[in-house]
């Protein structure tokens, strides 16, 4: 490997890192280290082959749908209606953020699950107009399926990760 290409590993394997870290607390981590590795492939096209971008992105692809699905099912399982889910959102990103100084990345992990929780039963109470139990309820599934949405996400989101680093690193 030359220097550049040694250049070029360094800063996807942190990317990657950084990727892992952002995915935890409901950012696009997968996604910015994928875009990072397409430009590597531009600058240094020998770096990888079109199949292992294909791979990540089928991944990264994979753990949007698997999000989604997993939200919304947490949500609906509850008895969230659409705005319960939409404070659900709102309530996630900002309790990843609140809760990302905590124990880096699991104060993270809990503060958007807690804060979907919290932005479902609060958007179900005083928007929606629904008793304190079904919004609990909602808030409850909302909670869970965003725990179980992050988790799985992040975990994807590793799984681009080696994929890029390993191929940058290995001719």
């Amino acid at each position: 490997m030359n220097w550049q290409e040694i250049t070029a590993a360094s800063v996807l394997t942190i990317a990657c890192i950084a990727g892992i870290a952002l995915a935890a607390i409901t950012l696009p981590g997968a996604w910015i280290a994928l875009a990072l590795a397409l430009l590597a492939k531009l600058w240094q096209p020998q770096m990888f082959s079109w199949w292992t971008l294909g791979a990540a992105l089928a991944l990264a692809l994979l753990g949007e749908a698997v999000e989604l699905v997993a939200s919304a099912a947490g949500a609906s399982k509850g008895g969230a209606s659409k705005k319960g889910a939409l404070g659900a959102i709102a309530g996630s990103l900002i309790g990843a953020v609140a809760g990302a100084p905590f124990i880096f990345p699991i104060g993270s992990i809990a503060g958007a699950a807690i804060g979907a929780g919290v932005g479902a039963l609060l958007v179900e109470r005083a928007i929606a107009e629904r008793t304190w139990g079904q919004s609990a309820k909602a808030g409850a599934g909302a909670a869970v399926g965003r725990l179980v949405a992050t988790m799985a996400k992040t975990a994807i989101a590793s799984g681009v990760a080696l994929i890029i680093s390993v191929a940058a690193w290995v001719p």
